[in-house]
């Protein structure tokens, strides 16, 4: 009886480890192709709620090194997701806008769509699947 117990318990033990594997994820975002080392890059991931709405649900950003970036976003649960990426040239942690409302430091997204008007979700959405992913966001 013994035997049964303690090989039902191992069983279960088992099934639970197995159970809590983790399908987390990590996101490495590169940008070639900024214009000066001046200011920092500031890189967030989004879901559909807080997309153009404030901060993402990460937040990363970066000095900049030969006109280029490299950052990770670690432990990225599954889901649906968009990567917003902007210079911020003077460092005042915002996007600066002309008076005529165009911005005035370069920006992008995953998915790269550069079309004209404010980003939207659904240009820039991606799946994470349980295998790391890797960006390339040009400004």
């Amino acid at each position: 009886m013994k035997t049964v117990t303690l090989t039902l318990t191992f069983l279960l033990v088992s099934f639970l480890s197995n159970a809590q594997e983790t399908t987390d994820v990590n996101i490495k975002v590169a940008i070639n192709n900024i214009t000066s080392n001046e200011g920092k890059v500031m890189v967030s991931l989004h879901t559909a709620d807080t997309f153009m709405k404030g901060p993402g649900i990460q937040n990363l950003e970066s000095t900049i090194e030969n006109g280029a970036v490299s950052l990770t976003f670690e432990n990225v649960p599954q889901g649906t997701y968009a990567i917003m990426a902007l210079h911020d040239v003077n460092e005042n942690s915002r996007m600066d806008f002309e008076e005529n409302g165009m911005p005035k430091e370069s920006y992008g997204m995953s998915g790269n769509d550069m079309s004209y008007g404010p980003p939207n979700f659904s240009a820039a959405k991606f799946e994470t699947k349980g295998e790391d992913l890797e960006f390339e966001i040009r400004f």
